[in-house]
Formats: C-alpha cells, structure tokens, sequence
C-alpha cells in the first residue's frame, strides 16, 4: 500500500512509523525541512519538503499511485485542502483528516463532506477522542486504561501491578486453579518499557502493566482479584476548559445525573462561556496550582480528578497536587512521550496520550474489512485487535492447542453471535467469530496472513 502522510509531527511520525515498519510505501510531507530531515534519517520512508496541501508538493510525493492520504498537520484547512486537491486532481481512494476546529465538526455542517463537496473519508477530531478514553476509563476505577470490543460485550483492561495484588508472583497457568471463577486472559504485560506477550509459565511483578480480557458482566470480579474494588466516582473535578474539558464534562453530565462535578479554568472569558454552556457543572475561575483553586474545588472530598489542560506540566503537577490533598484518583492528559514513562513511579493514576487515541482511530481505518477494532499499546510497542475469521484462515477449525500461532500473538477471547468465549486449549475458531488478539509490533504482518485478512489495502 502506498500511503502519503501530511504532517510530520507526533500523530504523523507514529502513523508513519506504523506503516514503514509493516513494509508499506510511506512518504511523509512537511514544510519543516529540519522535521523532515530527522525522520528521513529514522524511518524508511520518503519524505518531501512542503506545503502538503499545494498540487506540486502532492505530485512530487505521487498522489496519482497513493492508495491513502492521511492529513494531520497542525492546521484544519490545509488538511482539508490537501484532501480536496488528492481527490480532485489525483483520484487518491482513501482521504483522512484531522480537523480540530468545533464549528468544523458541527452536525448541521455534516453535509461539507461529501464525496461531491469537500471528499474526506474519515474525519478525526483528537479531542473527541481524548473525551471518550477519558471516559471509558472513568469507567472502571482502578484502571489506566479500559477498551470494549465485541458489541461491549468484552473489555479489555490495563492495570497496574501494585503491592499487595493478590495475583503477583502466581504462574499464569495456575490463575484459574487458585481463582477458579476468574474469567479472564491476561494478554499482553508491559514490564521496564518492554512488551511481554505472556505464556503459562510467566508471572506478574509488582510495577508490572497487564492487559486482560473479560466478559463485561465478570469485570468487577476480575478487578477484585487485582486487588480493585474501588467505586465508582461521584465527585469530580475537571481541570482545564478547552475543548477536551469541555466535551468532558458535556459528556459526564449526560451519562451520569447524579454527579457533582466541577471545572476549573483559568482564562475568565473562556471559564464564563463554559459556565453558559454547561448545565449541572460548577465552573471556577482560576488556576488550578493553587491550594486555595483547589480547595474551593472540593478536592479532598472528590473522588478522581481529571487535568486536561494544554500544558503537561500543569497536569502532572495538578495530578500530584490532587492526590496529596486527598482525592483519591487522578488523571492527567499528557501529550510528550517522554512523559508517558513518568506517569506510575509519580503516582498518577492514569495518562490518555491524544497521540495515541488518534493513532489507533486511523489504524481501524486503515486496516479495515475484516478488522473490526484497533487499539494502539504503549504508542505502537503493540496493538489489540478485534478481527473477523475468515474461512480461508489457517485458524479456522482446529483446536487452538494444536496452532501454531506467529510469535508474540495471543488470542484472548472470542465473540460468536451473542456468545462470548474466553478460549482454552480445546477452543476451536469457526468463520464469522470475532477474535480479540494482542499482537506485538513485530508481528503484526504475520498475524494478517493467519487470519486472512489481507484485504484490498494490503
């Protein structure tokens, strides 16, 4: 596949990385010659110098042969008039965007973006998809990260391995007989920056991240065994208006009525339109690193807290201010990777990296047809994968103890129908079920040719 990326920066460069590494034909374009250079001497892609969204610039980077032309640089419009250009002038099949800009992404403006119009096959908005990841992991307290699959009918779980998690130091193999009513399979271990894709023999440590995957109506009880019985919270405190926090909050006041729920913001214009637009949310003027903010927040007695301003620093130093002062779960957006790593030696409780949640959206794209859902793991070191089998797949029909399945892939659970099966060794995949798998970076062209879904993209 040859795919043209717009944009060098870190959405653009993990997409880039993603695709190169997986063997497909990549040119980047960006108008900073310094960017440019520095990926060109780390990746195997083409690049080009540029404004991505000028017919030459596009021509150089051979749109007339692009499969694909992903748009994520830092502006709106020259996303949008790149992929007007690749559809008008190049005949480009598959055009993504990223468009950050609200009245952009208006409903009553839905009608932009058809193909006769402005052509954009998949819109983006990173911040909409912060919001929701947010969310989802506001779910299930206890946990860094929370991804449902199969119709919600499965979730898949990152937790952390604290002291006194009842099931550390336990071979995996021996889970089920300790814990004989725990429906789970532990997927993927991140461990020291390194993904394990774990065998019977392997153990949790303490400081370990485990992925698993449960039925949606086992998740309580798999959260006790690690040693999570938190509730649910009802007080919350929002840090940061901008549009995160804002479609945050909308989002929390729509599905929960009975939330106390609080936002700080420092701009007053900006704190004055929120409190107009927000109806059960308490806006607060001010900033949010002082004691005195906090306190008028409630933030003692307020059960998680959610930093989502423009600014890592100001969220992580929020993040620690919050627990210190006694709020029980906080949250933090974090857009440097270097960060990332930060996040459990300090004590916060979670980090949603925007990078991320944009990549694994477009990722679902790319890999479409018989892939069902994609969800990048620690910015590309692995992915969880719902796909459909397929009855050309060397998977289908044989019992999964007798496959010989590529290293660094582990199939997790199965939804068939309204059936959901978390697979044991006699487990036997048929064509149409829906299988949720952990695959490592390094594996991921392999699992494609075992499920068989090589479609018109690859």
């Amino acid at each position: 596949m040859k795919v043209l990326v717009c944009g060098a920066g870190q959405v653009g460069s993990s997409i880039a990385r993603h695709l190169a590494g997986e063997g497909n034909d990549v040119t980047v374009i960006d108008n900073r010659a310094d960017v440019v250079r520095k990926m060109a001497d780390t990746l195997e892609v083409t690049t080009i110098i540029g404004n991505a969204a000028h017919p030459d610039i596009l021509n150089r980077a051979g749109a007339r042969d692009a499969d694909m032309l992903i748009a994520v640089t830092h502006f709106d419009e020259v996303n949008m008039v790149a992929c007007q250009v690749a559809h008008s002038l190049f005949e480009v099949p598959e055009k993504i965007a990223r468009i950050r800009a609200q009245t952009y992404l208006d409903p009553a403006w839905a009608e932009l973006y058809r193909r006769e119009h402005l052509p954009i096959d998949l819109i983006i908005s990173p911040e909409i998809e912060v919001a929701r990841a947010i969310s989802r992991r506001l779910e299930v307290p206890g946990a860094f990260d929370m991804i449902p699959f199969g119709h919600g009918r499965l979730r898949v779980i990152g937790v952390r391995c604290d002291e006194g998690c009842p099931v550390v130091d336990t071979p995996l193999r021996q889970l089920t007989e300790i814990f004989p009513r725990l429906n789970i399979v532990v997927l993927g271990i991140v461990r020291n920056d390194r993904i394990i894709v774990p065998r019977g023999e392997d153990q949790m440590l303490i400081g370990d991240e485990v992925y698993f995957v449960t039925e949606s109506s086992h998740l309580d009880r798999a959260m006790s065994t690690f040693g999570h019985e938190e509730k649910e919270a009802r007080r919350m405190v929002i840090v940061g208006g901008g549009n995160v926090g804002h479609f945050l909050a909308d989002d929390l006041e729509n599905a929960h009525k009975g939330l106390n729920l609080k936002l700080i913001e420092v701009d007053p214009e900006r704190a004055r339109l929120l409190a107009e637009k927000l109806g059960r949310t308490v806006v607060i003027n001010g900033d949010a690193l002082e004691k005195e903010i906090l306190d008028e927040a409630g933030i003692r007695e307020s059960e998680a807290m959610i930093a989502v301003s423009n600014d890592d620093e100001v969220n992580i130093l929020t993040a620690l201010l919050a627990k210190r002062a006694g709020c029980k779960r906080a949250l933090a957006l974090i857009n440097s990777p270097s960060y990332m790593t930060l996040v459990g030696p300090l004590g916060i409780d979670a980090a949603v990296s925007p990078r991320e949640s944009t990549v694994s959206t477009i990722l679902q794209r790319i890999r479409r047809g018989r892939i069902h859902a994609v969800h990048s793991v620690r910015d590309g070191l692995a992915e969880i994968v719902e796909a459909e089998a397929l009855e050309t797949s060397p998977l289908v029909g044989n019992p999964l103890r007798d496959l010989k399945l590529p290293a660094g892939v582990l199939i997790g659970a199965i939804v068939r129908g309204e059936e959901v099966i978390i697979p044991r060794g006699d487990t036997v995949i048929k064509p149409k079920d829906r299988v949720v798998t952990f695959v490592a970076q390094t594996a991921i062209k392999k699992f494609e040719q075992a499920f068989a879904v090589r479609m018109e993209f690859f």
